[in-house]
């Protein structure tokens, strides 16, 4: 073998080696929603850790910040979009339960009465939902949409209405349906198990086996975008 040849040679078992080295990059996976969200996403960060970075949005103290209505969610997409440097594979998402939530009239105190209206309208949630979508959709990243999970039918402190989070969940399917998105229905996975999943009496919370259920469901909708 001449000099050229054992120098091309070393070279290439070299580029070998190394690629062999180098890890396969994990998917990055963006966590976007409410405060039942943040009950699972330790438990999906978790399940996930081997497989893929799952990450959320977090406030200045360190601590989960709630995505809100879709209100909030038009005015932060763009800033949730570039946590961590952006470069999302998979986008998993939702909103609702504040969307449905009554308001008294100043627009920003929680009212426990159902003459009071919605923080946003099931057509305003609609035209927000849409104007996400778009955002999230120019990330190139798959999309799942998470159905919004049922509420009791006791009375709460913060009124809320299962018959309109239906009406939410319908409105986001229309948008989800136009986008070719497909949805984790958290609401058909929960409605029949309330009492023993979320905390008790009327509460939309969840209790920890409750999130533990809803982590599987979201590591299954995600896994299936791999």
């Amino acid at each position: 073998m001449n000099r050229l040849s054992f120098i091309t040679a070393a070279l290439l078992a070299l580029a070998s080696l190394s690629s062999a080295a180098d890890p396969v990059a994990k998917k990055r996976v963006l966590l976007l929603g409410d405060s039942i969200s943040i009950g699972y996403t330790p438990l999906v960060q978790k399940k996930l850790a081997d497989e893929m970075i799952v990450l959320r949005p977090m406030a200045k103290n360190g601590r989960p910040e709630n995505c809100s209505g879709t209100t909030a969610g038009v005015a932060s997409i763009d800033r949730w979009l570039q946590i961590d440097g952006g470069q999302w594979d998979i986008i998993h998402f939702n909103w609702g339960l504040h969307d449905l939530k009554h308001m008294q009239a100043d627009g920003k105190t929680t009212s426990s009465l159902a003459t009071d209206p919605p923080q946003a309208s099931v057509e305003v949630y609609e035209k927000n939902l849409r104007e996400i979508v778009g955002k999230l959709k120019a990330t190139g990243a798959k999309l799942v949409f998470a159905a919004t999970t049922p509420v009791p039918a006791e009375p709460m402190k913060v009124y809320r209405n299962n018959a309109d989070v239906l009406l939410y969940n319908e409105a986001a399917a229309r948008v989800m349906k136009d986008h070719q998105i497909p949805i984790n229905d958290l609401y058909t996975l929960v409605q029949p198990r309330m009492k023993e999943l979320q905390i008790q009496p009327a509460n939309v919370h969840f209790v920890p086996a409750g999130s533990e259920v809803l982590a599987e469901a979201v590591v299954s909708a995600i896994r299936s975008q791999k």
